[in-house]
Formats: C-alpha cells, sequence, structure tokens
C-alpha cells in the first residue's frame, strides 16, 4: 500500500534544518511517516559571528534527501521521484541579506549571535514591544548602527527557511509564524504597518539620508498556513535532488520556523495550549487569547502557522552542553572497554537522574555556551558549581545538568504565569530529550508546575510538522482551519502525560535558588 503511494507521488515531503541536524520526513495523506532521512552539520563561529555557509545548506539539504530515498527504497522497494506537497522550515530569526543579483552580502547571522544589543534596545523602546537580539530587523538595524558598507546594497533580506524555499520555487515567500521573527506581525497578519512606518523614519535618521528603502520592500510576503507558496521548480528539484530522478511540480507550503512546524508537531495552536521545543535551543510557546498587559524583554510575541498571536519564551541554550557530557561518560565507557550503543547510554544517564535528591544536593549546572539575554548574559561559559557539603554523584550531576537546561525556561515561563497570569492547561514536550521515557518530561513538568505531554514520534518535531502543513495543502482539507485538520492529524496519536509531583516541584525550586544564587558568577565570567 505504502509503496502505491509513493510511487504514485501522493506523498508530501517535509524538510526541517536545525542547529546540528537537517531531517527530511515523508508522510501519505494520513500524516503517518513513510521514510526519513537526516544528515548532521554545525555551525562555525568565524570573526566571532555564528554561521553555516549556503555551501553547507545545500549539501545538507542534499544528503537528508538521499538519506530519505535510501530509506524508502529499504522499506518499500521504491525511490521517490514525484511529490505531491512540499515544505520547509528551519531555524527561525537571524540575517540572510542579499543584493539585486541574488548575492549574499555577509554571512548568514544565525539566531545564535548576541551581537545586536543596541539596536533591540532602540526598537524595542520605538514599537512599544519586545524586540530580541535574534530578530532579522535588529540584525539589520544593528548593520546601519554599524555603518556596515554593505547595507546600502541590501536588495532582499530573508530567513533559513525562505531561503531555501526560494531555492527550491523561486518565490519569495514566508508563512506568518516565520515572518514574526523577522518583523512584527499586525492584527491582520500582515507586517505592522503602523510599526514600519516608525522604522522608515528612525532609519532615514540613522542613516544620515532624506529617503531610504522602506523595510517591507525587503521583507517576504506573508502566506498564513494553508495558502500556496509557489511550486518545486525544475531548478529547485535538482536542488534538493542532483541526480535528476525527482520531478518539479509539487505544491509548496509557505516555510516556516522551527517554533511553528514544533507548534504544528504538537497540535497546540488553541488558545491556553502551548509546547515546548528541546534541542540546541528551548523554547516554549503559549498560544494567548488576549495581549499581553505590557512589554517584557524576556518574552516574544510571535504567532502560529495560521496567525494567532503567541508569547514565546526562548533561551539560546538546550542540551549541547548536556550532550558533551554524555560524550565524555562515551569515551570513559570506551576506555575501560565497554561498548554502549549511544541510545542505552543515554538512557542510562538519565534514568540515573531520578535516583537522587530532587534538588541535586546543591550541584548546578549552566548550560551556556552562547549569551542568554533573560539572565543577562552577553556570551557563553559553561559552568558547574556545587555547594562544599554536597554529595556530588552521577545522579545529581546528571539532574543538575538536565534542570540547568530548564532553569532559564522557568525564569521566562514565571513571567506569563505568575505576572500576567497567563492560564497554560497543557504543554506538549518534542525534542530528542524526551526519547528516554518520563525522565526529561517528569523534570520539565516539575520546572514548570504544568502537566507535559509528550506525543508519539516527538523525537522528530518540525519536520515531521512542515510534512503537515505540506499536507494541509491537499484539496480533502481545503475547507478544515488548522485547528480542526489538525484533530484529525492527531486522533489516534499515543500520548503520555506527567502531571507534577509535589517532591519534584519543591527539589526543582531548590535547584532554581541555587542557580539563581550563582548566577552572579556567570555574568562575571561572560564579561567582556
Amino acid at each position: 500500500m505504502f509503496d502505491n503511494c509513493i510511487s504514485q507521488g501522493e506523498v508530501s515531503l517535509g524538510i526541517e534544518l536545525g542547529s546540528t541536524r537537517i531531517k527530511a520526513v515523508l508522510i501519505n495523506v494520513e500524516s503517518k511517516i513513510l521514510a526519513v532521512g537526516s544528515h548532521t552539520w554545525e555551525n562555525s563561529l568565524i570573526d566571532g559571528v555564528w554561521t553555516y555557509s549556503l555551501e553547507d545548506v545545500e549539501a545538507g539539504v542534499q544528503a537528508a534527501f538521499a538519506d530519505l530515498q535510501r530509506n524508502a527504497e529499504e522499506r518499500y522497494g521504491v525511490r521517490v521521484t514525484n511529490l505531491k506537497t512540499v515544505g520547509v522550515s528551519a531555524m527561525m530569526h537571524g540575517y540572510l541579506a542579499f543584493d539585486a543579483d541574488d548575492q549574499l552580502l555577509v554571512p548568514f547571522r544565525t539566531w545564535r549571535n548576541t551581537m545586536t544589543e543596541a539596536a533591540a534596545e532602540e526598537l524595542s523602546e520605538l514599537f512599544g514591544m519586545n524586540i530580541p537580539q535574534r530578530w532579522s530587523v535588529a540584525h539589520y538595524y544593528q548593520a546601519v548602527l554599524n555603518r556596515e558598507s554593505h547595507v546600502s546594497r541590501i536588495s532582499f533580506l530573508t530567513t533559513l527557511a525562505g531561503y531555501v524555499h526560494w531555492k527550491l520555487t523561486g518565490t519569495r515567500a514566508l508563512g506568518v509564524g516565520d515572518a514574526s521573527g523577522m518583523f512584527p506581525i499586525g492584527v491582520d497578519g500582515n507586517y505592522d504597518q503602523g510599526m514600519a512606518r516608525l522604522f522608515d523614519e528612525r532609519l532615514a535618521q540613522r542613516a544620515g539620508k532624506a529617503s531610504t528603502p522602506s523595510v517591507l520592500s525587503l521583507l517576504p510576503p506573508v502566506l498564513s498556513a494553508g495558502q500556496a507558496a509557489g511550486e518545486l521548480s525544475p531548478a529547485g528539484a535538482r536542488y534538493l535532488d542532483p541526480s535528476g530522478e525527482l520531478l518539479p511540480g509539487a505544491l509548496a507550503c509557505p516555510p516556516e520556523g522551527d517554533a511553528g512546524t514544533g507548534m504544528v508537531a504538537t497540535n497546540a495552536v488553541t488558545a491556553h495550549t502551548g509546547n515546548v521545543s528541546v534541542g540546541t535551543s528551548v523554547f516554549a510557546m503559549v498560544v494567548l487569547d488576549q495581549p499581553l498587559t505590557k512589554s517584557h524583554l524576556e518574552i516574544d510575541v510571535v504567532a502560529t502557522p495560521d496567525g494567532k498571536p503567541v508569547a514565546m519564551v526562548h533561551c539560546n541554550n538546550g542540551t549541547t552542553e548536556l550532550d558533551e557530557w554524555v560524550g565524555v561518560f562515551r569515551e570513559f565507557a570506551s576506555m575501560v572497554g565497554v561498548d554502549v550503543a549511544t541510545s542505552d547510554l543515554y538512557d542510562m544517564l538519565y534514568n540515573r537522574a531520578l535516583s537522587g535528591a530532587t534538588d541535586a544536593d546543591g550541584v548546578v549546572a549552566f548550560n551556556y555556551l552562547s549569551g542568554e539575554p533573560i539572565t543577562g548574559t552577553s556570551a557563553g561559559m559553561p559552568m558547574y558549581v556545587r555547594e562544599p557539603d554536597s554529595r556530588l554523584t552521577l545522579s545529581h550531576f546528571i539532574r543538575a545538568q538536565l534542570m540547568g537546561v530548564f532553569a532559564t525556561l522557568r525564569l521566562g515561563m514565571d513571567i506569563l504565569t505568575v505576572n500576567e497570569g497567563v492560564v497554560v492547561t497543557e504543554l506538549v514536550g518534542h525534542g530528542g530529550v524526551f526519547k528516554t521515557p518520563k525522565v526529561a518530561q517528569s523534570i520539565l513538568a516539575a520546572a514548570l508546575d504544568i502537566p507535559i505531554t509528550v506525543r508519539e514520534g516527538a523525537g522528530e518535531g518540525g519536520a515531521w510538522g512542515i510534512a503537515v502543513l505540506a499536507n494541509y495543502l491537499r484539496d480533502e482539507f481545503r475547507d478544515l482551519t488548522l485547528s480542526d485538520y489538525l484533530e484529525g492529524v492527531f486522533a489516534d496519536n499515543d500520548e503520555s502525560v506527567m502531571r507534577p509531583v509535589s517532591a519534584d516541584v519543591e527539589g526543582f525550586d531548590g535547584f532554581l535558588a541555587n542557580y539563581r544564587r550563582a548566577l552572579p558568577a556567570q555574568r562575571m565570567l561572560t564579561q567582556r
């Protein structure tokens, strides 16, 4: 059955470019995963800028699709030569600036950079809302403030998802969720016109010119989920599959950011629901039913793929430092002659974290490999400290590392739930950290004191989410809202719900108290 739908081209492809992996997922009309592919990559720190080259983007996308082809052939004996629909997702924000000849003007500046503090502060005051350092408009305005020579030659700005979509279809467009990380979105679901006028006036003052290009003329058009955003072109098919087997013509959905596809992948697109995505970064998305009472530096206001307002708590640092420590234990195991599968090693270490004191007995871990705006640190410096009388055990060390992943998220979420009184009935967790059953899920529930749901396929995340959005273009779903469409997608999905345990909540509060006490040392060490 599945081989027929692949050979007949009745399949949808989703590609997501994450911070450490590029993933490709092939699904059928019922959104069931048929084949997967992936490619591992890493960002580079070049001249103080976190970046990926566009050559690595192309090679990585091709490698992920080739891996999916191998997987499809192994499973069903057929190769993917035709697609019904296709979608691209990627890490949000950042800065990709092109000239009139479509040439990249400066290396891609990713979300991970914390180099736009002056611009972010000025724009936040100008707009009366928080403009984070990683947003594209902050990067653009900082380049103006820095008097960078390339600014006068900018013809087009986009995100990483928007760039790959452009290469696949020749169409410049963004989904509203991804666009909301470039420039504020108004109530009409498009870029905010009033804020654009304010920005243009300020830009003209700063640039010292009577007239400068309107910021709106540089940004991609905004589309909502369910709208077509071009077709896979012949050049795009070759970009994805240099062998020439893949045919053009697939309808393309609007490119989205990983936050939006994470919400789709967790069915968290209605008010009072939300999700927590855990990877290289950690962020929570909570769908609002009314505006926040005021602007908060720790909270971004973005949008779901169908344009609903979302409060986003974004933490620059996630599981990378934890993964490094797992690598240390893998090295030790190898040194003593023990061969253990990576997945088994994660399971053993994570489960060990549940056997000690719930506050990690005074052990504190900071996972900061880059700056963390929520806690006011401008650069990365992973740090581990403990009380002199604490018991340094494997359990306490790993638990501290896991709690450290969620500590900054808790600080931001407190603003929503305590200061703003936002009611959150459920959060859905997704990302590789949840592949070990119950461990990270229970610690996150304790950290936020909110029930945490993990659904089947939580480790695949946004690659499946963007494939589901691509499927939403099919004629049979045309009359459904995104929420109703997703209810059908998730009708038979297995899920696990963990509610906060009082002892774990008290333990996390104790850990967080020690974390706050150690923060001044972290800030001092990262001063430049």
